[in-house]
């Protein structure tokens, strides 16, 4: 059975390009959801932008968008590599996002994105993250994030069961998420679900949008 998909990117930045194999299979099923719910936004942040790799294929396929990606200090170097290569003209340069610290971002954005985050923060650390988002997000703004999840407790495939074995033997805080706990962080955050859309690979692409109080 296929995996997973999983951005394996290194801890120690690298003057080579950083290449995710699984970002070149999932970007166009992802693509599809974002032309559905990106259509009508104008300035999207990625959060935990990894390679860059998402960065510059939705930036192309969307030109309609400033694509602002982040990610932590060791990975803005080899994004760098990736949106000078691409120089597309709606990408800034990346910016640090780090949940463990406050963002100083001096704007906000009428969508979110993210992609294979969230199995791989702490369950603090993904709180946080829903935590901060309504200080960066418009009121009407949309989350889409893409990634595996459980549903009742359970892992949706042999194949995702396996993947979470992984994951906590590289860090036991890590783990595929339950979707439902999920989603109260994005309703306590003042979010309602749009969309929980299946994806190749066993994975999900949720879309939440802010309720403008």
């Amino acid at each position: 059975m296929t995996p997973p998909d999983s951005l394996a990117w290194t801890d120690a930045p690298t003057m080579e390009k950083p290449h995710a194999p699984a970002t070149e299979r999932n970007r166009d099923p992802i693509l599809a959801i974002l032309r559905r719910h990106f259509t009508d936004r104008h300035r999207v942040l990625e959060i935990g932008s990894g390679t860059g790799q998402h960065a510059v294929h939705f930036a192309a396929a969307l030109p309609h968008l400033s694509w602002q990606t982040s990610d932590r200090p060791q990975y803005l170097p080899g994004i760098r590599l990736w949106l000078d290569e691409a120089r597309l003209l709606n990408t800034p340069d990346p910016v640090t996002l780090d949940v463990n610290a406050p963002p100083e971002l001096r704007m906000r954005f009428d969508a979110v994105f993210s992609a294979n985050t969230l199995h791989i923060m702490s369950w603090p650390e993904i709180e946080r993250l829903f935590a901060l988002l309504p200080d960066v997000m418009t009121p009407d703004a949309v989350f889409c994030y893409y990634g595996p999840f459980n549903y009742g407790g359970r892992f949706t495939s042999a194949s995702n069961a396996q993947f979470d074995a992984a994951l906590k033997q590289d860090g036991p805080q890590r783990g595929i998420r339950d979707f439902k706990a999920v989603d109260a962080l994005a309703r306590d955050a003042g979010m309602v679900l749009v969309e929980d859309a299946g994806m190749p690979a066993n994975n999900r692409c949720v879309t939440w949008r802010q309720v403008a109080a």
